[in-house]
């Protein structure tokens, strides 16, 4: 049901459209001039919409229409990097919030001083999944550091994971005894314990050596239901990069050579800029980017991947 109603939203939306072309048309053939202006403004605005119902045939993977979980982990850099995964975190709940998705905080592991060691996010709403797969990958920090006390420039790394959110779409079978279910009390920052009681969850997939880790929910069982689901997630995502693995295999892979792992770069100091080093999309303006003004990287990064595979 819930494909269904997307699919009639989508082809509600192109009838629509061909509708108000069709009106714009009739009042052409009036020739009358004082209608000039109302028709210029009308012809923008089917352009502008042509041209975005167009860009989401650039969204045709199997799971590009639905949600997404998005895990963040910090990586080198010591605390500052748990403050910049903490920041990412911020950015992609603003990004969905402008998007008008709807949000739901997973997992949060803070970090010992601040920001946060993971963190893992539901994003709701048509096509969420999509858009969020462009930020697969390193995102790499430079800025003068506010926890060096010499105020000395660092370097910090933080992943960012994105797997489509399967729970109610597909069923992914888990044998019971390929399972370690672990319960532990959940933890804020400074070792203080949330809750007296051992309500946090973290179950290990003994085949894969997956491990996922729920405490954000006040009960135990909250946390294990939403652990199973990201585990199904990433057990789906896994096969299905087994599978393109196993095409990469034999086709060949290109890799450029080039320093580092990072997709884009995020520089504070000395300079102010972001950019992204698969497309080399870039803008001065961080502060916008950090606050969730994502799309034009987002739409840059899915115009390249696509014409990535027409080139293959």
């Amino acid at each position: 049901m819930r494909r269904l109603a997307s699919l009639r939203d989508e082809v509600e939306g192109w009838s629509g459209l061909a509708q108000r072309a069709r009106d714009a048309l009739d009042l052409v053939s009036l020739d009358d001039e004082s209608l000039a202006r109302d028709l210029g403004a009308e012809t923008d605005a089917l352009e502008q919409e042509v041209d975005r119902l167009e860009f989401h045939l650039l969204l045709s993977g199997p799971y590009d229409r639905g949600d997404a979980i998005l895990a963040i982990h910090a990586g080198a850099g010591g605390t500052d990097a748990q403050d910049w995964a903490e920041m990412l975190l911020r950015m992609y709940l603003r990004w969905a919030e402008s998007r008008g998705y709807t949000t739901e905080l997973l997992d949060r592991l803070p970090g010992e001083e601040a920001g946060v060691k993971r963190a893992m996010v539901a994003i709701s709403g048509t096509y969420a999944y999509g858009y969020a797969r462009a930020e697969r990958g390193v995102h790499r920090l430079v800025r003068l550091s506010p926890f060096d006390a010499a105020h000395r420039r660092h370097t910090s790394f933080a992943l960012v994971e994105v797997w489509p959110d399967l729970d109610r779409e597909i069923s992914v079978t888990i044998d019971p005894g390929d399972l370690q279910i672990d319960t532990f009390r959940a933890s804020s920052a400074g070792g203080q314990h949330m809750q007296k009681n051992d309500t946090a969850v973290r179950i290990t997939h003994i085949p894969s050596g997956i491990v996922v880790a729920c405490q954000n929910e006040r009960s135990q069982t909250q946390n294990r239901e939403t652990a199973m689901r990201i585990l199904r997630a990433r057990l789906f995502q896994m096969e299905e990069e087994k599978r393109r693995a196993q095409l990469v295999e034999l086709k060949g892979e290109h890799v450029d050579a080039g320093w580092g792992n990072q997709i884009r770069s995020y520089v504070l100091h000395p300079y102010q800029m972001v950019k992204d080093h698969r497309t080399d999309h870039e803008t001065g303006n961080v502060q916008a980017v950090l606050d969730g003004r994502l799309d034009a990287f987002v739409e840059a990064y899915l115009r390249f991947a696509m014409g990535a595979v027409e080139g293959d």
